[in-house]
């Protein structure tokens, strides 16, 4: 067992000594040790109720005959911290829990590992320490949260979002917004759309490192705390077979999960995400390589933000599972990898089917023939940039307009709030990519402003940072090279004409190479908008967004 490393033979002693202080006792050392990273915390609404999991996970192993010891992380809840400072840390706290996953199970050589996360960046976070540590490991989510309810409809935190613009339109009152806030989110999980958590939670079921339905099994039912156990019971089976991440996680799993997303209509974050799972797995994804994957995958899901459906729905319309098999019957999905069941994709989905498909439509009735995201390329982003084609209006899908320019989020939020945007505008905020943030905040709030005013369709928004999963509209989001690295991003200037073409997958500002070369000439790089601490060491080290702004060492 790896874990003897630190508990046989008598010059370990010492070591056992410290265990026995843990109340150890000398049947459970001489068990597997299984660590279990518990991302559990008092804020995030996804994770109030982890510790119930870890409770669950640990019947699991004990059942199994395995010793599980925990250990905590970090977790940055994005719409708490979403459209202040704490923004430019949320993406960096993905290499930090990754960090601290590798540093706990090297300094304490586990022989397997449970993964508990739920939301947004602790998810990939978790998956990239598993992956560099690259022992025996499993993923189980904390489930998302039930939609609320208002006037009779379903609602998640989107429409709340949203429902500010609205105020600030004065089209709904002070008071109504108060009722939507309070109605949105109703209690544990994961916020109930197909935002950033939920979409990774689903990704992490068709990459193969998590049992089917840990993507979409509510926060609070009963079922969760059974997939929890079972769970803590099949690493027992991964550590005595030697199943590891790098064993699952390989390219065609990664084509697995790109399929999925964009059959789902995942979150445009996923594209950050899933480039970078590759590259700490050893292998070389980047932006450009989801257009295939996307042009060959239908988009058969009407989840929030861009449907009408939320989790609970997909759930019980069959989940991923429903999902992947109906994949896998068009021949879109790599059926012979490996899973952490011990078997492979296409034996867990043996029996699975489509329980409603107005939830998850057929291959042959699919809402949209292509994926729900595309790459765009162009003279803006020589290296690509993402849009959630899936929630963009049919009649923003091309747009030509003037550029209204903005070196930040908040001199955006200014200008729209001000009125300053007009119908046809293309809204550019620049500097707030993985290094010119630092730290690629989200764009929720102009997005979300933009469509309560409505707005939605008739401005486009284009940036080098990134857009919740809640996102909805032509937002174009990940341009790269990113204006803080040079990227020609940096040199739009107010009133340059920008031309969008979805179905083509291009974005050009009217510009002729020769001056686009001569205002790159004469750019200079902006200060740091962070000099100390944990961010400004980030900036230094992260790569660009179509690489998955993952470390360069």
């Amino acid at each position: 067992m790896r874990s003897d490393v630190m508990k046989k033979g008598i010059e370990k002693a010492p070591h056992r000594s410290l265990f026995r202080a843990a109340g150890l006792t000398d049947e459970e050392l001489a068990r597997p040790i299984i660590g279990i990273a518990n991302s559990a915390n008092e804020i995030i609404p996804g994770h109030i109720h982890l510790n119930t999991i870890v409770a669950a996970v640990k019947k699991g192993i004990l059942a199994a005959g395995g010793t599980p010891l925990e250990f905590t992380t970090i977790g940055v809840c994005d719409g708490i911290a979403m459209n202040h400072r704490g923004m430019n840390y949320s993406l960096g706290s993905r290499e930090l829990i990754a960090d601290s996953i590798e540093i706990m199970a090297m300094g304490h050589p586990f022989d397997g590992m449970v993964l508990v996360p739920n939301c947004d960046k602790i998810i990939p976070g978790m998956l990239i320490g598993a992956l560099r540590v690259d022992i025996p490991s499993i993923v189980v989510s904390g489930g998302p949260m039930f939609a609320g309810r208002y006037k009779g409809q379903k609602i998640t935190l989107s429409n709340v979002f949203e429902a500010v613009g609205k105020a600030a339109k004065k089209s709904i009152s002070l008071d109504e917004l108060h009722n939507i806030e309070c109605a949105a989110c109703p209690g544990a999980g994961s916020c109930a759309g197909l935002f950033t958590a939920n979409s990774m939670n689903c990704l992490t079921e068709a990459l193969g490192m998590a049992l089917p339905f840990n993507g979409t099994i509510p926060a609070v039912m009963a079922d969760r705390i059974r997939l929890a156990k079972e769970s803590g019971k099949l690493i027992m089976n991964l550590v005595k077979k030697n199943i590891t991440p790098r064993k699952i996680v390989t390219r065609k799993a990664i084509e697995n999960a790109l399929a999925v997303d964009m059959a789902i209509g995942g979150s445009s974050n996923t594209a950050l995400h899933i480039p970078a799972i590759a590259h700490y797995a050893g292998l070389p994804i980047t932006l450009k390589d989801i257009n295939p994957v996307s042009e060959r995958t239908p988009h058969l899901c009407t989840i929030a933000p861009t449907g009408t459906h939320a989790m609970e729905d997909l759930h019980d319309a069959g989940g991923i599972p429903a999902v992947m098999s109906e994949l896998l019957r068009s021949k879109l999905l790599h059926g012979d990898c490996l899973t952490v069941t011990g078997r492979t994709q296409a034996q867990n989905l043996r029996g699975r089917d489509i329980l409603d498909e107005s939830v998850i439509r057929r291959v042959k009735a699919p809402v949209h023939a292509d994926g729900g995201l595309a790459v765009l390329t162009g003279n803006i982003a020589p290296d690509g940039c993402i849009v959630k084609q899936g929630a963009v209006d049919p009649s923003m899908l091309r747009h030509s307009g003037p550029a209204k320019v903005f070196t930040s989020e908040e001199a955006a939020m200014k200008g729209i709030m001000a009125g300053k945007i007009r119908k046809g505008d293309v809204v550019v905020i620049i500097y707030e990519g993985p290094r010119g943030g630092p730290g690629m905040r989200e764009m929720l709030t102009p997005t979300s402003v933009i469509a309560g005013m409505g707005l939605d369709r008739d401005v486009a928004l284009i940036t080098d940072g990134r857009f919740s999963g809640a996102t909805r509209g032509s937002s174009i989001g990940h341009v790269s090279p990113e204006a803080a690295a040079g990227g020609p991003i940096a040199i739009v200037r107010d009133g340059d004409q920008i031309e969008i073409d979805i179905p083509a997958k291009t974005l050009n500002v009217k510009l002729s190479d020769a001056v686009i070369q001569k205002r790159l000439a004469s750019w200079k790089a902006p200060e740091p908008n962070i000099t100390t601490g944990y961010m400004s060491r980030y900036a230094k080290l992260v790569s660009s967004a179509d690489r998955g702004a993952v470390f360069e060492s």
